[in-house]
């Protein structure tokens, strides 16, 4: 199974795991290393969460609620 873990690498190239990890055997890893700062764009937290919010948001009764903010009613 391959899995995500995000990580500090210090300025001396140390690796620190940011949430524990418990595994039966050692195992290979890849590092990627990001951009200090995020580029610019959507929050990644946002476009993660749009799929599970449009679904509530997405609904005849969430369009009624808020109909009165459309002109022309």
């Amino acid at each position: 199974m391959i899995r995500t873990v995000e990580a500090f690498i210090d300025e001396k190239g140390q690796v620190r795991l940011l949430e524990p990890v418990e595994l039966r055997t050692p195992r290979r890893a890849l590092v990627t290393i990001l951009e200090e700062a995020p580029a610019e764009g959507p929050n990644e937290t946002a476009l993660l969460s749009e799929a599970s919010l449009a679904a509530d948001w997405n609904r005849p009764a969430e369009d009624e609620a808020w109909s009165y903010l459309k002109p022309g009613t």
